[in-house]
């Protein structure tokens, strides 16, 4: 076993490991045991009682956090020209086509989020194999494939994250940074959690929300208390 650094063992001597925390009571945990010298993000581990192996229990969506994340995203919109200024409009950063699409067959992938139109993705869909594996492939079911690119980039912007279960059966989401208030980590938090309870998939048995952790970069894991989700 890697042997903890003295701010580590600091950080979890702060806190009862075994004990699941109320949502407030979990950020003020992770505030006082975050030491990085930059504003850390703070994140949420979901893990699932679903098999995400099957279709049928596959869990994935969207929301928009009430207090957005703390990071700028940069946004690229490929479209056709009609839609160019609609899309430069609502702030995307970059705005185009085929030139685009070729800098990316070329290993550009500089961008947090790509949003497109259903006309345009027979184009994309080949560059499946670089954006896939990055989390940038477009999706009807996440609001990236649309004709209203300009809304689609205005709720980016506000603060819109994507989310899906990973192939061990955890969503990981980031929620917010260690500088906002609690009120703010927790209202996001919920919204992220409430999101994923109502996507629960009619295929899946047994306990769905198997467990809860909040953490910011670097700190220990807080357990979450999954009856405070919804008070």
């Amino acid at each position: 076993m890697a042997k903890l650094s003295k701010k580590q063992q600091e950080a979890l001597s702060k806190f009862d490991q075994q004990k699941a925390y109320s949502l407030s009571e979990a950020f003020d945990v992770v505030k006082n045991i975050t030491y990085t010298k930059f504003d850390a993000s703070v994140d949420v581990d979901v893990r699932l009682g679903v098999d995400p192996r099957k279709a049928n229990q596959m869990v994935r969506g969207s929301v928009t956090l009430p207090h957005g994340t703390g990071k700028t995203k940069r946004v690229l919109v490929l479209c056709t020209p009609d839609k160019e200024d609609e899309a430069k409009a609502a702030g995307a950063d970059f705005v185009g086509l085929d030139e685009y699409i070729q800098k990316i067959k070329e290993g550009w992938t500089d961008v947090d989020v790509i949003i497109t139109m259903p006309s345009v993705m027979p184009k994309i869909g080949p560059l499946g194999r670089i954006l896939g594996p990055r989390g940038l492939m477009p999706n009807p079911k996440t609001g990236t494939v649309t004709m209203e690119v300009g809304k689609a980039v205005d709720e980016v912007k506000a603060g819109k994250i994507d989310f899906k279960v990973d192939k061990y059966g955890i969503i990981h989401a980031a929620i917010g940074k260690v500088s906002f208030d609690r009120e703010k980590l927790v209202e996001n938090a919920r919204e992220v959690l409430t999101t994923i309870i109502k996507l629960k998939p009619t295929a899946a048995k047994g306990t769905y929300m198997k467990s809860v952790y909040v953490s910011s970069t670097m700190s220990p894991g807080v357990k979450i208390d999954v009856k405070s989700i919804t008070l």
